[in-house]
């Protein structure tokens, strides 16, 4: 199994808390990983320590067997999509100009026709970006993240407020990226029933690692999603 990313001992203190504490993980290559955790596990902190925004960890994050903190060569095979891109409203962008901010090369220009049509929004190429429903703005920036050929896509809770039908839909995109293209997908939801459809790896995150492994073997103890559960429940209660 050829190792992408590699995550040992990861450690990140805030002032006022710690983030996350001592978190090693790795992900296999054609690997589909949901990250599940209640709000504030340590779920964004994981991303933005990957994505090289925030640096100041104790422990190593490596891709394709290199620090991230020695080459930053592992972006370029990064596809990256936030849980709820920020732009203006009438800021007056085509899609096709979203996903071309996503280019590297000049010459790749007809890349951009293959993701809009694999992602069903070949037709609203011309449109402002500002006119689309959510689910519609959720897959241009996905076809931002994969103008690219990333091998890794990293996805933080990418359905927040997107109807149920753009959701299903962006779910087969995901599988048919991860059996077909062979895209290695990380990524973090609170949709248990999802994450259990889905990724074949589950990794559990209350600021340290619960568990870490096959979902089968998550899904199927009974013990371990209660006390997922509970954990979640806690949390919940803790911020309100």
């Amino acid at each position: 199994m050829l190792k992408v990313v590699e995550i040992n001992n990861l450690t990140v203190q805030y002032p006022d808390v710690k983030a996350l504490d001592n978190v090693s993980l790795v992900v296999n290559q054609g690997d589909f990983l949901g990250i599940i955790g209640p709000n504030g596990a340590g779920k964004s902190t994981l991303f933005a320590s990957m994505l090289g925004l925030n640096t100041k960890y104790k422990g190593t994050i490596k891709f394709f067997d290199e620090d991230i903190k020695k080459s930053k060569n592992y972006l370029k095979e990064l596809g990256y999509v936030p849980q709820k891109p920020i732009f203006e409203k009438n800021f007056p962008v085509t899609v096709t100009d979203v996903v071309r901010m996503g280019l590297r090369k000049e010459s790749d220009e007809n890349k951009i026709d293959e993701v809009l049509q694999q992602l069903w929004i070949h037709e609203l190429r011309e449109r402002r970006i500002g006119e689309l429903s959510g689910g519609q703005q959720q897959r241009v920036f996905i076809a931002k993240a994969l103008v690219n050929n990333p091998k890794i896509l990293i996805l933080d809770e990418p359905v927040t407020g997107i109807d149920q039908q753009s959701i299903d839909l962006f779910y087969s995109i995901l599988r048919e990226l991860n059996f077909k293209q062979k895209i290695t997908i990380i990524w973090s939801s609170h949709d248990l029933d999802a994450v259990n459809k889905l990724a074949n790896h589950v990794a559990c995150l209350n600021r340290t690692l619960f568990f870490h492994g096959e979902s089968e073997k998550f899904f199927s103890d009974d013990d371990l999603v209660k006390q997922y559960s509970e954990a979640s429940m806690q949390e919940h209660m803790h911020h309100h």
